[in-house]
This record gives C-alpha cells, structure tokens and sequence, in this order.
C-alpha cells in the first residue's frame, strides 16, 4: 500500500529488526499511538484516549500561555536559550569529533545551512523555539521532488500538532522456544486530518481514516503520511501511561489554578468586607410579630432611596426592592430593651494580608523552573563573582542547557534526512555520525563568563605558586593535567600552536626580549678582557 510522501530505503535495517527478538516491548518515547497490524479490510483505530486529549492538551498549553506569569517565565526561558547576536550565529554545527575527511565536513557544513534556510531559523528563531516550548512538540512535512530526490529538501511546512499523530502497527507472536508473546513493529506512518481527531472512533482503510461519532456518521477524515516525510521534535516529558507527550508547562497548570482560585476569593472578600456598614436597631414596642415585621419594612423603604439609571433602556429604576451586600442591616428590638439605636459594623481589618497568595504565587513560579527572583520586578539584576551566584541561577542554566539538547533533535532529524536524500551518506553512516555531530548555541549568559574567568583566574594563580616546585616534586606533565585541567586534546593543540607561532618570523620570543632590554655589566679591572695584537701590528704602532 503506497503511503503519501517518500520513503528512505531501510530494508537492511528492517531485517536487522527482524532479527532481534526481546520480551520487552519496543519503547514508545514518541507518543506514538500503537495499533495491532490490520487484517484484509484495514485497521480500526480507538482515538478515544490519546489522540483527543493530546489535542486538548495543546489547547490548554497554549491557553495558559497567555497568562501575565506564565508569559513571563516564557520570555525568560525563550530569552536565555535563544540568543541573537548579530556578531555571532544562534546556532553553530560542531563537527570536531566526526571522523571524516575535511570535504565530507565541509559538505555536511553547508546542508546545515541550508537545513537552516529551510526553516528560516536566523529570522524566526525566537518563535519556533517558543513553539515547540508551549506546544510540547513541532511537526513539519518534509516535501522533496519524489522522482528526483537527490534535489534534497525543498521546502519545510510546519504542521499543527493537534491534526497529525504518529502510529505505530505492533504484531504479536509467540516464540516457539519459550512461550512468550513479543511485539514486533510492522508499520510506523503518521496520520492527517485537518480537521483534527476530535471523535471517539475511527477506521484506516486504504490511505483514509474516516472518524465515526455515536450517530455513525463521517465526521473526520484524513490520510497517511510516509514516516520519512514528517520530522517532529518532543519535549521528551510523558504521561504516566507513555501515551501522551506532555509540554514544559504540564506542570504550572495546577498551580496556575490554584493561584487564580485564592485571587479571586481574596477580591472576592475585599470588595465584600472594605466598606463600613451601618446597622439598625428599629423599636417596634409590644407590636405582634406580623406587624412589627411590616413596620419595620416601612421605616426601611422611608429611609432607602434607591433609584438608578438603566443605561440600555434609558429608563429610571426604582430598585429599592433590592438589598445587596453592600447596604445597611436593619433589625427590630422589642419593648423592654434599649430603645432604637444606630451602631456601625467596621470594615475588615486584616485585607492587606496576601500570604496565601504569595505561596501559590511561588508555587507557580517553582513549577516553570525559573528563579524566583528574574520573576520579581523589584529585584536588581546584579552581576558577580561565581561563588555569589545563587543555587537557582546554576540549576537554571543547566535546564536550559537541556532544553538546547532536545530542541537540536529537530535539526539533527533534517539534515539525517537531507544528507541521505543526496546521497552524502548512509543511514547505517548516519548512525555513526549522529553521536558524533553536537550543535553550539549563542550564550548571552553572563555566569558562564565570570566562572570561565574565574576559573582560569584560579589555576594561573595555583599555578604561579607551585612554580618553584616544578622540576622537583611535580613534572610538568602533571602540571597541565590537573592544574590547567587540560585534556589530550588541548595538550597536543597548544603544543602545535606554539611550535607554529616559533616558526612565523613575526614571532618574538618574550625571553629574547627580556634578554636584550638587560644592560650589560660593566668590565672591571680584574676582569678585563685583552686583545691579542700580532706581531706586524706591534711593528707598525712602533712605527
């Protein structure tokens, strides 16, 4: 069965699969729905779980996102992983640990490029990186000239995570040594629908799914997409059950709840105990009940004038039937007990206390990984030594050093695709490289500089001190080892580098300089040299 878009020719890792036989089951760290393998008349499909919620979800994410807080702790996160210098790239290949000769490099160089005009990274950084953040994972159609697919990629469509879902037909066997039921995958192919997968069930058959709901009418239909023809990053976070793929905000949306739950009871509260009310103590003697009752109903209407202005009609209302919570209380006293008095109930005294919302406030703010203090619009930004740094702001940028390894997945699966499609490598070439090839992103983090600086501030220090004792106790081996921290690498660079800078002739070495600018000692008597003069010249000076 053709599937729409291309496919990379795997069949000798498709064998290799074959071969391997596990009784555990192939892990699903994609989100990818798992079906049995369908008979003749096709495949059915339960979207009732996965799918429709996954959609959902990026509603939600997307919803939450807008929120004052959660937008600034976005900002902040999107801010420090995405840097854009005009000095410097925003993100670099990294190519030193690929055993290849220097053109393969060169090559793989310029398809990076490429793959980076494909996405229009340098203009559109910032919101594809915020994409993938709130969404929780990025999907684009890869579109290439099928009957001429050495072209490469032509173009890169990005696709709304809530129309396409990764599926993945297992088959179940028993071996015939053991017993035990293993999964075997089949088939693995995306699905499409623009409308979305929003009904409960649904039926593949052919290169369609038609979506049924409880009536048993179509309501949805959609397509299947070749694997290789779609690239998607994940955020890497799962659901508990490995059906779903969860975003980075997952986590702030309970608190986000709860901080908007005790921020409106608290103006809930303040609205309702701010002002000062009076109460009424009406006499009503030895009245009956029916009468004092009725009045106490009139010295209320006497003394309320409520008439307000209804802005839609353009009438004047008489609402004087209606108490809210802001009027006065009036109550009736009988005979015997103080006469009619008018007292005033105070206003709440304690609605400057916030603390609830504080906590939840922080609570909020723990979830989405960001210090505290880049939240608070009244702290300083400061900068320091490395030892004043907080425990936040290393833990921060650790995360957003992870964020930076899952987010290059995105460019590591196109330029897979782009190199294999002309013909640079192989996909069995491409498993070695893959561990090979690292992405450098811009820093615009000042810590990393001051503990850079720090550091080797540190070690030359540690280094002039042990001076003396270099030669005696320790080699200098050991010195650029564990004092300099120098690897392998670095040893034998440094080594080239300076042998080279010997050879340029407009290399001065520093202790020939030092040499020549020391002033020669005078010659003493006793140590005067003589110039030995030969004879013929004694006979001439006699002369």
């Amino acid at each position: 069965m053709d599937l729409f878009g291309f496919e990379i020719n795997r069949k000798k890792e498709q064998k290799e699969a074959e071969k391997r036989i596990s009784f555990v089951p192939p892990s699903n760290d994609d989100g990818a729905l798992t079906v049995a393998a369908g008979g003749v008349y096709g495949t059915y499909v339960d979207l009732d779980g996965s799918v429709r919620t996954e959609a959902e979800l990026v509603n939600k994410y997307r919803a939450i996102s807008f929120d004052p807080t959660i937008d600034m702790a976005i900002q902040e996160i999107c801010n420090e992983s995405i840097v854009e210098d005009s000095d410097e790239d925003t993100i670099s290949i990294v190519l030193d640990d690929v055993k290849q000769p220097d053109s393969i490099k060169k090559t793989i160089q310029e398809e990076f490029q490429n793959v980076l005009q494909l996405l229009e990274f340098n203009r559109l950084s910032y919101e594809l990186f915020r994409r993938w953040y709130v969404d929780g994972r990025l999907y684009y159609h890869v579109v290439v000239d099928e009957n001429k697919p050495a072209k490469g990629i032509l173009e890169l469509r990005y696709v709304d995570p809530r129309n396409i879902k990764k599926v993945r037909e297992v088959k179940k066997e028993k071996d015939k040594k053991t017993g035990v039921t293993i999964e075997k995958v089949i088939n693995e192919y995306y699905m499409y629908s623009p409308s979305g997968f929003l009904k409960r069930t649904g039926s593949i058959t052919g290169s369609t799914m038609n979506s049924y709901g409880s009536s048993g009418s179509a309501s949805a239909e959609g397509i299947k997409i070749a694997r290789d023809a779609v690239v998607y990053c994940t955020s890497g976070n799962q659901s508990l059950d490995n059906k779903l793929i969860l975003s980075w905000l997952h986590k702030a949306i309970r608190p986000l709840n709860q901080l908007r739950s005790m921020e409106d009871s608290l103006v809930i509260y303040r609205i309702s105990r701010a002002p000062e009310r009076r109460i009424f103590y009406v006499d009503v003697g030895g009245l009956p009940k029916a009468k004092a009752e009725q009045y106490l109903s009139d010295i209320m209407t006497k003394f309320k004038n409520k008439i307000v202005y209804d802005s839609s009609t353009g009438e004047i209302r008489d609402d004087r039937k209606f108490m809210t919570m802001l009027e006065d209380f009036w109550l009736p006293r009988r005979e015997g007990g103080k006469g009619t008095e008018i007292t005033t109930l105070p206003g709440g005294q304690n609605l400057g206390e916030i603390e609830d919302v504080v906590y939840f406030q922080n609570n909020l703010y723990r979830s989405l990984n960001v210090p505290i203090t880049r939240l608070q619009p009244e702290t300083t930004y400061t900068l320091g030594r490395a030892t004043e740094i907080s425990r936040d702001e290393v833990k921060f940028s650790k995360f957003i050093f992870r964020l930076r390894s899952k987010f290059s997945e995105l460019f590591m699966k196109i330029l897979e695709r782009q190199l294999i499609l002309k013909g640079v490598c192989t996909s069995e070439d491409w498993k070695e490289w893959r561990e090979q090839i690292k992405f450098d992103f811009a820093v615009d983090n000042y810590f990393e500089e001051l503990k850079t600086m720090e550091m080797n501030r540190d070690r030359i220090g540690l280094l002039r001190e042990m001076d003396e004792y270099v030669g005696k106790y320790y080699s200098h081996e050991y010195i650029r080892r564990y004092v300099l921290q120098h690897t392998d690498e670095e040893i034998k660079d440094i080594d080239q580098e300076i042998a080279d800078e010997k050879k340029d002739e407009r290399y001065v070495d520093p202790e020939e300089v030092m040499q020549d600018e020391e002033p020669e000692p005078a010659p003493s008597p006793a140590n005067q040299s003589f110039k030995l003069v030969p004879d013929d010249d004694k006979d001439e000076d006699a002369a």
